[in-house]
């Protein structure tokens, strides 16, 4: 009996998972990379150390994730997180939890996961070749039968498959061969591009607020994303990458950045291209409300009346947020704490819980973690990644209209929709 052959497009998280799997299964495996070597993206993951998922359970698991994360509940029911850590615990690559919920290698070194994977594939007997864009899908009566692909040497080649996983990533670094060639293929095969946008994308504030504050790192901190001065509603049934996040925040020469902020740019993007005035709110103090920190301001000032209004400040913010409270009031950093006004005092308060910058713009895909948009999920069987238009054509990872926050979900979607695709390759479903 012959072996189903497979062809894998993409050298990435997706594309080394699902070639291996593909070859475990008993099928004849060619992954065709477009760089020199694989996983260039992947060893930059989670700032060079991989977080490769996190411990949230499934059904809180898919609420992270924008448009729908409902599409992804069968690759995850399938292979999950405790799965993900048997696999690499396996392939030599323990892992450690970090803050009760991150999954990393236990090394902390993303490379170690791209050489095990690669280590893997190669064992398996999955043929790699590298520096082979692909240019195009060839289907014949609604089914794939070929794959047409340049060479090191400047010349073409087909490849005959009996399936083909596409699995090239966004256009996020696109200098790691992340640069959106799978849309391309995709919709010369028929399907359906939602367009895409940067996410996960550091934002572009205006003034000179976020320059004067460039370093400054904030924790546990809630933001709200405001879009013509209105809180953006949730429109479905599922909590939207818009909901207030608590976290980290950064502020950079250019605005904002840090896992809080990165979570809500998804929504940011899709509102700044619609034409609206957005906002960001930040709440510096999210574990008091405004009526406790009243009266905690009422109390503090009259106990430390002979105290400078600067060193009081100090005691709950940093001292560069303590100068920009004073520079943006106009109150002098000297004045006596007991004579704050009521009015300076309600600016103050307005200060801690209701910090506010205008977003002008983001950044660009060169600096973007994932890509939103993609190939359309309509056009997807979420029972087998496999195309609902073309016979043998099956998706994996980044390449989908699917997207996640920070925090190892776009890995863990990626690995799952890639041994989904690979079995389902295998067994021609």
């Amino acid at each position: 009996m012959n072996r189903r052959r497979i062809i894998v497009i993409g050298e990435g998280a997706a594309g080394l998972m699902a070639a291996g799997q593909a070859a475990e299964n008993g099928a004849e495996t060619l992954l065709l990379g477009k760089m020199d070597r694989p996983g260039c993206k992947l060893r930059l993951t989670g700032n060079g150390r991989c977080n490769l998922t996190n411990t949230d359970p499934l059904p809180e698991f898919i609420t992270h994730f924008h448009p729908d994360g409902r599409f992804l509940r069968q690759a995850l029911s399938q292979f999950f997180s405790d799965d993900l850590r048997v696999f690499f615990e396996r392939l030599g690559v323990p892992t450690v939890i970090e803050q009760q919920r991150f999954v990393f290698p236990a090394s902390g070194k993303a490379a170690d996961v791209v050489d095990a994977l690669v280590r893997w594939v190669e064992q398996k007997g999955v043929t790699l070749e590298m520096m082979s864009p692909v240019e195009g899908l060839i289907a014949e009566q609604g089914r794939i039968i070929s794959v047409r692909a340049g060479q090191k040497n400047g010349t073409k080649h087909i490849y005959y498959t009996d399936a083909v996983i596409l699995a090239t990533g966004g256009a996020s670094y696109p200098s790691t061969g992340s640069s959106g060639d799978g849309y391309r293929l995709a919709e010369a095969a028929g399907h359906t591009i939602v367009p895409i946008r940067p996410a996960l994308v550091p934002l572009e504030t205006s003034g000179d607020i976020a320059p004067k504050l460039q370093g400054l790192s904030l924790d546990n901190v809630k933001i709200t994303t405001l879009a013509n001065d209105k809180k953006i509603a949730h429109n479905t049934g599922l909590p939207r990458r818009s909901e207030a996040k608590t976290g980290e925040i950064l502020f950079t020469h250019f605005g904002l950045s840090g896992p809080a902020v990165l979570s809500l740019s998804g929504c940011v993007v899709d509102e700044l291209t619609a034409g609206k005035k957005i906002t960001i709110a930040i709440d510096l103090m999210p574990d008091v409300n405004e009526s406790q920190l009243e009266l905690l301001l009422v109390r503090k000032l009259a106990e430390n009346g002979r105290k400078q209004i600067s060193s009081l400040i100090k005691q709950v913010l940093p001292a560069r947020l303590c100068e920009l409270f004073c520079e943006l009031n106009g109150i002098s950093p000297d004045k006596q704490a007991g004579q704050i006004t009521a009015a300076e005092r309600k600016k103050l308060k307005t200060f801690l819980k209701n910090f506010r910058l205008d977003i002008t713009g983001h950044r660009g895909f060169n600096e973007a973690i994932v890509t939103a948009g993609g190939v359309s999920t309509k056009e997807i069987d979420p029972r087998t990644m496999a195309s609902r238009l073309v016979k043998g054509l099956y998706f994996a990872g980044e390449v989908l209209d699917i997207d996640g926050d920070t925090g190892g979900y776009n890995l863990q979607a990626a690995f799952s929709t890639a041994s989904l695709a690979a079995a389902s390759a295998v067994c021609g479903l």
